[in-house]
């Protein structure tokens, strides 16, 4: 698994952030006769703080608790792995933060929770993974019984036909997206999944869930062009057009103001770093007399956390020749 940074993992945590699609996904992806256990009217999502920006970046609208229906509670752990082929490593990445919420739940709690592992896959090539932490071991099976073991659930995407995607509106529009996002044939499927999109304008989020779509449509492949996702758009969604110039004022106004923050952080970082530049040079200059311009290139190559590194390194080494053996050393 990746960072929560990509197209596909922001459009999936966007899906799953909506209460309803979440309960759906539970309901027709996971195993019947765990979901058979399970009361879905006590779904919610795991808002627990976590130490660990890893454990943030990744549980934030993808980890959930639920009661059973003879009481007491589970927490289902929902990750998403937006590769375009098979991770291999996924049973063994799973178990490592499953882990994680264990330790945490008895720091909190005092208590372990069982976790339900669950992988959506939506890329182009067959999955042939193991299904379980058993399958990245070359043992005897002697040794299985020694080895931790557990097995995820799969939900394969390719192995669903359109017909065989249920749920909410919002949650059928969100799969048969990251179904076909990665295929060629996306634009022949383009106007059935914003035909189901334009029915959600008339709930309160469908608008912004609405963006959010077209905004992943528009980053989230290089197969589908521009000007047709533009003509499906004015086609099968009321007043298309329109919403689209709107749509993308915004975002423009939102790439305005992304670029000038990114602008302020650069200059201040370039500041930074030309402030170190002198501060280095003069003790350098100071200690050892004049600094060769080949040096002088070296350290404006630099970023001004590692100048400032080398500035103690210039204070207590003793010569010139050392301070540059050390300077390479850290490069």
């Amino acid at each position: 698994m990746t960072g929560i940074s990509t197209p596909h993992d922001h459009f999936f945590k966007q899906l799953l952030s909506h209460g309803e699609a979440a309960r759906d996904f539970i309901r027709y992806y996971l195993p019947p006769e765990v979901v058979d256990l399970l009361d879905l009217s006590t779904l919610e999502a795991s808002k627990d703080t976590f130490v660990d920006t890893e454990l943030r970046t990744h549980f934030s609208d993808l980890l959930y608790k639920v009661a059973w229906k003879e009481g007491g509670e589970a927490r289902v752990y929902v990750l998403f792995e937006h590769k375009s082929y098979p991770d291999e490593g996924v049973a063994f990445q799973l178990l490592r933060y499953v882990v994680r919420i264990w330790e945490q739940d008895l720091r909190q709690q005092g208590q372990l929770l069982p976790i339900l592992p669950v992988v959506l896959y939506h890329g182009v090539a067959r999955w042939k993974v193991g299904l379980d932490l058993w399958s990245l071991f070359d043992a005897p099976e002697e040794m299985r019984a020694y080895v931790p073991d557990y097995r995820y659930c799969l939900c394969d995407l390719s192995a669903y036909s359109d017909e065989e995607i249920k749920g909410a509106v919002l949650l059928q529009v969100g799969l048969l997206t990251l179904k076909y996002i990665l295929r060629d044939d996306v634009e022949t499927h383009l106007g059935h999944i914003l035909g189901l999109g334009a029915e959600l304008l008339g709930q309160e989020t469908g608008l912004e869930y609405l963006e959010t779509l077209l905004r992943y449509l528009s980053v989230g492949t290089d197969k589908l062009r521009e000007e047709e996702l533009r003509r499906v758009v004015e086609a099968r969604v009321p007043e298309g057009g329109e919403l689209m110039a709107t749509i993308a004022e915004k975002w423009m106004e939102q790439g305005l103001e992304q670029g000038l923050e990114q602008g302020l952080e650069q200059g201040l970082e370039q500041g930074l770093r030309q402030g170190a530049l002198r501060q280095l040079l003069r003790v350098l200059e100071h200690r050892f007399g004049r600094v060769s311009s080949g040096v002088e290139v070296k350290l404006r190559t630099l970023d001004a956390a590692h100048l400032e590194s080398l500035l103690d390194v210039a204070l207590d080494t003793t010569s010139l020749d050392a301070f540059i053996q050390k300077m390479d050393d850290k490069r």
